[in-house]
């Protein structure tokens, strides 16, 4: 929980959070047990008011720059102003679910002729 945790503080610390939830979605993925690479973030903040999408994915990447230069893989970011939380019922949507990555994607698993004798 070390990376979720220091997840936590600095988005905590960055942003006036009326909401912050950030979940650990490692176990929906191919990765070893207690893993923390996949997160979902839902956060909730005044400071997005009037900013579009990117504006706030770039903030939030800005200040997560150490953990995304690390070990974090996959960051899905459900990012609101408070009307747009109201507007959703308060509810961000639903991770899909984890395909399996390359592992079965046949096209990822077949030869590519580069670095290969002939």
């Amino acid at each position: 929980m070390k990376i979720q945790n220091a997840i936590e503080t600095k988005l905590n610390k960055a942003f006036d959070a009326r909401l912050l939830h950030v979940e650990n979605e490692s176990h929906k993925h191919s990765v070893p047990p207690n893993s923390e690479t996949h997160f979902k973030v839902t956060l909730v903040s005044a400071d997005f008011e009037g900013q579009m999408k990117v504006k706030r994915h770039q903030a939030i990447y800005r200040v997560l720059a150490e953990e995304l230069a690390g070990e974090v893989h996959a960051l899905a970011l459900h990012l609101y102003s408070p009307e747009e939380w109201e507007a959703t019922g308060q509810s961000a949507p639903e991770s899909p679910n984890c395909l399996g990555g390359s592992k079965t994607d046949p096209a990822m698993t077949a030869p590519t002729g580069q670095g290969e004798d002939a």
